[in-house]
């Protein structure tokens, strides 16, 4: 392997290790590839010492970035080793949930009825860590509207840089052992999606079938490279499923898919997961072998706070209206309007390296900012529905 090549594997995967770091989200089965991919590149490294390959600088500074990721990776597998006796309870109560949802998903037949005590189990453990405030009801005061989208998403990254988080023992402290509850929370909040996802699957109406089934072969496939050539994929590798993705998404009109006939067929909302899903596992493989130039980094950051705060949104539901997704919205409409030809470009003129990270955490984001009007779509249906079956009920 090229000095080049080594020296980017080893520079997103610290980048990717830092940010599960200040996270706390994740469990030994994420940091298992890290540790193999590291012992290989150890013995790449040696191998090519030992060859005289590369020059001595070049090589103390494979050494040291190795030696970086394998700190950082140690700090991370020590988070895991011991659960915190304040934690003790918490863990178990999510244990508990995760054991349910999994016994729900494979019933193949989830009843919102029987997922809506878990869901709201779910949300009361989170409120045992303190999380971003999400305003309800927002003001522009006199500043212009780009400035003021900046100092809102300023303010929520602060807040959640601040507490991050992290869930509080009885006198106010932080426990050891975060990622191990932080981690399992979020993935019981990922297995519920699933299951509402896999339950609205089945009512996917005949005309969005051939979509369903193209994004969830896409989807398939992506999970398999994932397995297989998580490290060493580049852009290029996954041109054509973007493409299939993007052709997909233009497809919607307003945000919807229709027929041929203009209408809004049921099954909206499964698609929008798919493709979300998608968008994220393209991001996951290339944030795992390409990192993100220094240029791209405000925008990567601003981001992955709009999807912080996007996925806090999904997780608690509504009701809400479009007037509390004005933010998030406005956030993405600046960061595409910094697009040229649908290119990041940097102040030199040139095309900063990262591109393909960045494009597909913007339209997973996209994806998510579409779900939440879906579900408020929905929301709107229903209450119609209620009042048209009161009125039915009053006049009989």
């Amino acid at each position: 392997m090229e000095a080049p090549a080594t020296y980017s594997q080893l520079a997103s995967m610290r980048q990717i290790l830092e940010h599960m770091d200040e996270s706390s989200v994740y469990n030994e089965s994420d940091l298992a590839p890290f540790r193999r991919r590291l012992n290989d590149l150890h013995s790449i490294i040696k191998s090519d010492s030992e060859s005289g390959k590369h020059s001595e600088a070049m090589t103390k500074l494979l050494e040291r970035q190795l030696g970086d990721c394998e700190s950082v990776l140690g700090r991370l597998q020590d988070n895991l080793s011991v659960l915190s006796a304040e934690l003790v309870p918490v863990h178990e109560r999510l244990v508990t949930v995760r054991r349910k949802l999994v016994a729900l998903a494979a019933k193949g037949s989830s009843p919102k009825a029987e997922l809506k005590p878990l869901q709201e189990e779910l949300r009361k453990i989170d409120s045992l860590s303190i999380t971003p405030i999400l305003p309800q009801r927002f003001k522009t005061y006199s500043r212009s509207i780009f400035a003021w989208v900046d100092v809102f998403l300023s303010i929520v990254f602060t807040l959640s840089k601040r507490v991050d988080g992290k869930f509080l023992g009885p006198s106010g402290n932080i426990p050891a052992s975060q990622a191990i509850c932080s981690s399992l929370l979020e993935e019981c909040f990922e297995v519920v999606q699933e299951i509402r996802a896999q339950e609205e699957s089945k009512h996917v109406a005949p005309p969005l079938k051939p979509i369903h089934d193209r994004l969830t072969g896409i989807r398939a496939e992506l999970e398999g490279l994932a397995l297989t050539h998580r490290w060493t994929l580049r852009e290029t590798d996954l041109w054509n499923y973007s493409l299939s993705l993007q052709e997909v998404d233009k497809m919607r009109i307003d945000g919807k898919f229709v027929d041929s006939e203009g209408n809004r067929p049921e099954g909206q909302y499964v698609l929008l997961y798919l493709l979300r899903r998608c968008y994220g596992v393209i991001y996951r493989l290339l944030s795992s072998s390409e990192p993100v130039s220094e240029e791209l980094m405000p925008i990567a950051n601003k981001l992955s706070t709009v999807k912080k705060c996007l996925n806090e949104v999904l997780k608690y539901g509504g009701p809400f209206n479009p007037r509390d997704l004005y933010p998030y919205q406005l956030a993405l409409y600046k960061i595409d309007c910094m697009r040229k030809d649908g290119k990041f470009i940097g102040i030199d003129g040139s095309i900063p390296e990262g591109q393909g990270i960045v494009m597909a955490h913007l339209n997973e984001c996209h994806e998510l900012l579409e779900m939440l009007r879906q579900a408020m779509d929905s929301n709107e249906d229903g209450e119609e529905d209620t009042e048209d079956d009161e009125g039915s009920e009053s006049q009989h």
